[in-house]
């Protein structure tokens, strides 16, 4: 079994260094399943692809990105994130959300989303 938190780590660096859609092609299974709180969940890596896509096309700018916290039990990942952005015909803002991955095989095969308000 692969080191979960090896993954994880690297995961996050290609995120905040720019890279989320080559982490996402690099680290997620096919099947993956996403959900964002208790909204109805995206299955399928094509399907999270456009999703992901779209919401990477709707930010104007990324002022800054950091993960605050993160902890690893057994084959689950949890993340604590926070992001200065401005979306495209809006305001800058601060985001602040938690992710849940759950991996196998050394891939993710279903993240969750959990935030206060919408994206």
């Amino acid at each position: 079994m692969s080191n979960v938190k090896q993954l994880d780590d690297q995961l996050n660096a290609m995120v905040l260094g720019g890279q989320a859609m080559e982490a996402f092609e690099k680290f997620y299974a096919e099947d993956v399943v996403m959900q964002e709180n208790d909204g109805e969940p995206s299955v399928g890596k094509a399907a999270n692809r456009e999703r992901e896509i779209q919401f990477f096309s709707s930010v104007e700018q990324f002022h800054s990105a950091a993960v605050k916290a993160s902890a690893v039990a057994g084959n689950v990942s949890f993340g604590e994130w926070e992001m200065d952005l401005t979306f495209k015909g809006g305001a800058r803002t601060t985001m602040r959300q938690v992710s849940v991955r759950r991996w196998k095989d050394g891939q993710i095969v279903h993240e969750k989303f959990y935030y206060n308000g919408s994206h």
